[in-house]
């Protein structure tokens, strides 16, 4: 399960209505389940699908301090591999078969892809609706490592007792605005390199 973090003025409940306005279409339905915690949504194939074969994605909302929590599950890939199977022996039967197993492996690649295009939809969404790179309310006091008073972030020095403040200063990924606290070369929250 991958999980992630999206800062902002926003709920989970903006975020669930933008996957269900983007994946209800075609050969795939979006549920919706209330939690006394958050939201639950579910990607999957319609009962009467035209071409393809089945799958399934859960997506978990919370909010979280300062923003939303996102929790994708692992996607369901037995109907799909079930479904390519049977386009590859009908291929390997007669070869002429292929041409008329052309939309089910067109929709099974696209299904393939479902957990890539959940969190692009979830990041462009979030961006659009105010997750930002800008360091939360929280985050802007950091704390004096030799006298432990609580300063505001970006100063050079303690305003108590004058110490350098340099080594404590929080950054953000460039990519998801993640809050960085040590020196990592790479982002807890979306991989990419700093």
């Amino acid at each position: 399960m991958e999980h992630k973090i999206f800062h902002g003025q926003f709920s989970p409940e903006e975020l669930a209505e933008c996957l269900q306005i983007h994946f209800n279409r075609g050969n795939l339905i979006v549920q919706k389940i209330v939690y006394d915690d958050g939201l639950g949504i579910q990607i999957k194939t319609r009962d009467f699908r035209t071409s393809g074969g089945n799958t399934a994605l859960g997506i978990s909302l919370k909010k979280a301090e300062d923003g939303v929590s996102v929790q994708v599950g692992q996607q369901t890939w037995v109907g799909i591999a079930a479904s390519l199977g049977y386009s590859a022996l009908a291929a390997y039967l007669n070869p002429v078969n292929l041409l008329n197993r052309l939309d089910d492996i067109a929709q099974d690649v696209e299904y393939l892809q479902l957990t890539d295009e959940v969190w692009k939809v979830i990041e462009t969404n979030a961006r659009a609706l105010g997750s930002g790179y800008e360091l939360s309310e929280k985050l802007r006091r950091i704390t004096c490592e030799y006298c432990g008073a609580a300063n505001p972030a970006g100063l050079p020095t303690c305003v108590a007792c004058g110490a350098p403040m340099g080594f404590v200063q929080p950054t953000s990924c460039k990519n998801c605005g993640y809050i960085i606290l040590d020196q990592a070369s790479v982002c807890p929250n979306c991989k990419s390199k700093l």
